[in-house]
């Protein structure tokens, strides 16, 4: 059972005792990892061997006794100037169709939601000033299972991404980092069911193309993990619905998209099996707590069979042709991710929809997840930033010809 150990002073007994377990298994760990034949990847340096252990031990532990609780929006606007904080509009006229039978469903409301700018800023050092003519942004959706992380910059992961994006996208190019709402769930209590954070997401897209004028063919839609899932509905929930003053955005970069949160790609030759050993998100998906956390009062087949909630499932219930006219995609995976069938899968349903050009598949081998927010994962993540930094130059580049 998740978070058996939350209380005190089980609590305490358990993380003393894992400590314990963490300074046994260490020796352990390194003896075994100086062969190469015993690490989870042969590829894999000592370092990177030891590093992903102790990620998965640490986030066992979390899940088996309390998640960092989210930080209020009006505690981030205090410190406005320095981090970079800005307010979002709600969009409640945008929430429409399936998503909005969910939002009834789960008495979710569209609400004021909001963000972190990186890159340069105005005059005065002022952030969120209006899109200058032609200038080219970044819209991303920080990871953490829906239910932890932030998009403020002390997320050293988000800081370590935007990093790699400036270096190898352009170190002039805005980022607009949404901090959409968490979902939580027994024993925590319940709030932010699913679609809150998607329907944050929605609001955000309109206030950079509504409110600071924003070229939809300026804007190139991003997000890892979670994130990732976030970023792939946007774009699908805008091809869908088309909009008539919120066209598509140029192209949508997936980061380790979570697609498929009922688990449903399984069996021995599935990657959940055979990358067991070389990733570290385990008890993400074992404990059920994200699943929990977003389905709130909605059927428990939802994880499986809706193309919002799992686009990457082997259940999922799609028309023929439901993911067409999405923006051309690039998709970045770990060969080690224990979450990588699901992405293929998504990857193929696009292909299917949009032709074989519609998508650049970035494969990694011997990464793990979300590897692009560590500076430690190398060379996979500057290697693989620089194939993106190419796609994205490219898809900002056939916008400006076909204005040309």
């Amino acid at each position: 059972m998740p978070f058996a150990f939350r209380h005190q002073p089980l609590k305490a007994i358990y993380l003393t005792v894992s400590i314990l377990y963490l300074l046994v298994c260490l020796p352990i760990w390194t003896i075994m990892g100086m062969i190469p034949g015993l690490r989870p990847r042969r590829s894999w340096t000592l370092k990177r061997t030891l590093i992903v252990k102790a990620m998965r031990t640490g986030l066992g532990i979390m899940f088996n006794t309390s998640l960092i609780n989210p930080v209020s929006p009006d505690t981030y606007a205090a410190s406005a100037e320095t981090s970079g904080f800005v307010w979002v509009d709600p969009a409640p006229a945008l929430v429409v169709g399936e998503i909005q039978d969910m939002a009834q469903i789960n008495d979710v409301q569209a609400q004021k939601a909001c963000g972190f700018w990186y890159g340069p800023r105005g005059p005065n050092s002022a952030v969120g000033q209006r899109a200058s003519k032609d200038e080219k942004i970044i819209y991303h959706m920080h990871g953490g299972g829906y239910v932890m992380g932030t998009a403020h910059p002390s997320n050293k992961s988000v800081s370590v991404l935007f990093k790699g994006f400036h270096e190898h996208f352009g170190s002039d190019i805005r980022i607009f980092a949404l901090e959409y709402r968490k979902s939580c769930a027994p024993p925590f209590g319940s709030a932010n069911p699913f679609p809150a954070a998607f329907i944050d997401v929605v609001a955000g897209y309109r206030y950079l193309i509504e409110d600071l004028g924003f070229e939809p063919r300026n804007v190139i839609v991003s997000g890892d993990s979670a994130g990732g899932g976030l970023a792939f509905g946007l774009a699908l929930y805008l091809a869908t619905n088309k909009f008539p003053n919120l066209p598509n955005a140029a192209g949508v970069l997936l980061l380790s998209p979570t697609v498929d949160w009922a688990v449903t790609h399984t069996g021995r030759d599935s990657a959940m099996v055979r990358n067991d050993a070389s990733d570290f998100v385990q008890a993400i998906f074992s404990s059920s707590y994200t699943k929990r956390a977003l389905l709130g009062k909605l059927p428990d087949e939802t994880a499986a069979t809706s193309m919002w909630f799992s686009p990457g499932s082997m259940a999922i219930r799609k028309p023929p042709g439901a993911f067409a006219g999405l923006p051309p995609t690039c998709i970045v995976t770990g060969g080690a991710e224990i979450t990588l069938d699901p992405m293929t899968t998504l990857r193929d349903r696009i292909l299917e929809d949009n032709g074989k050009e519609s998508v650049l598949y970035i494969e990694m081998p011997d990464a793990t997840h979300d590897f692009f927010t560590v500076e430690w994962h190398e060379p996979e993540r500057t290697v693989g930033l620089r194939q993106v930094g190419s796609w994205v130059r490219k898809v900002f580049g056939e916008q400006e010809a076909l204005l040309g």
